[in-house]
């Protein structure tokens, strides 16, 4: 799980780079559902059915306060980054987003 602020796009070499793998795939609705528990648009870091390996991209510290899915649709969890960074502790902070600008 690869937690990314908003709008920034993941760059996909560098999470390759990341997770040692030439090719990586995006999960399909049904994937996402039974590893998480949750369904697209609602996934939260947090009540996941068994631990999963969690990247916080480091732009989304960057900001004092956060949200974040909540499990439900239309609801978010609005934290303090650094709350995240601590309930998250196993969580590495990595940088992956792809600063390309966009045409």
């Amino acid at each position: 799980m690869v937690l990314v602020a908003g709008p920034k796009q993941i760059s996909w070499k560098a999470l390759r780079k990341q997770v040692g793998q030439s090719r990586l795939t995006m999960a399909s609705e049904d994937e996402v559902l039974a590893v998480t528990g949750y369904r697209i648009g609602t996934v939260a870091p947090f009540g996941l059915p068994r631990p999963l390996r969690t990247w916080i991209e480091e732009s989304v510290l960057k900001e004092e306060e956060i949200s974040l899915g909540s499990g439900m649709r239309n609801v978010a969890v609005i934290m303090k980054s650094a709350d995240l960074r601590r309930a998250l502790g196993g969580a590495e902070v990595v940088a992956l987003v792809d600063e390309t600008p966009v045409k």
